[in-house]
């Protein structure tokens, strides 16, 4: 697959995902749908972070080191994408709890930092 046509997939993908998410924030109710409603809030959010973030990190590596070297590393921003919008969707859910204060948000970040640390060294 090309670069084109990941990013043109990814566009499309995160474009869908947040049609689903305003079509969540205009017809669902949180007080009423309980937990459904909330998971699926927290899920939609989540695929758009994860699409959105996954194109910016693309886009930050074809700026910095080129197309060829973007296209080798279009996993990892795929990855790291992902792993930064579980860490932002882990932030808010706390924070809907209200149990987020400073030392929980830095050791989620840890967590995610950790995470990405096993990946890159077992490759």
């Amino acid at each position: 697959m090309t670069l084109g046509a990941y990013i043109w997939g990814m566009r499309l993908l995160a474009f869908l995902s947040l049609l689903a998410f305003g079509a969540v924030l205009i017809y669902v109710n949180p007080e009423e749908t309980g937990a459904g409603g909330k998971a699926i809030f927290y899920l939609t959010l989540g695929l758009f972070l994860g699409g959105f973030l996954n194109m910016f990190l693309l886009l930050l590596r074809r700026k910095m080191i080129g197309n060829d070297v973007a296209i080798e590393n279009a996993g990892l921003s795929f990855r790291q994408g992902f792993l930064l919008s579980i860490l932002v969707i882990g932030l808010l859910i706390l924070q809907s709890f209200r149990m987020l204060v400073w030392w929980d948000g830095l050791l989620a970040v840890a967590a995610v930092f950790l995470v990405e640390l096993y990946f890159l060294s077992r490759s």
